[in-house]
């Protein structure tokens, strides 16, 4: 059974940092293409940063210089640490994990239950 499980979320204030978790179960981890999507109230859910299994990174062009994505495989867990927080930024943020399409045509994608950031003053 595939869990991914996100911690870490809080409420900061503007200028803070927070890191968040998402530990990964029940996928190898290390093959995986690895993401932080956020969604805001009333908005679609996006792309914050991705990492793949060669460590490769992309980012959010909002993000970029603030946030930085990054995994521990031997852990199996991914990482999302977010510095000078805007209130923005403020969204339910979510891992996710896409295996690509594998060599039998199948692909598997899936999302943590979510954690909460809430940059306010």
């Amino acid at each position: 059974q595939v869990q991914l499980v996100e911690s870490g979320g809080d409420l900061v204030q503007p200028g803070g940092s927070l890191r968040l978790s998402c530990a990964a179960s029940g996928i190898i981890f290390s093959i995986y293409v690895m993401g932080w999507y956020r969604q805001a109230p009333g908005k679609q859910r996006e792309l914050v940063a991705g990492i793949t299994s060669g460590g490769s990174t992309n980012y959010a062009d909002s993000v970029k210089g603030r946030f930085t994505i990054s995994t521990d495989n031997a852990k199996n867990t991914l990482y999302l640490q977010m510095n000078s927080l805007k209130p923005e930024d403020t969204a339910v943020y979510y891992c996710n994990a896409d295996s690509g399409v594998l060599r039998d045509g199948t692909r598997y994608n899936y999302w943590g239950q979510g954690t909460q950031v809430t940059v306010s003053s």
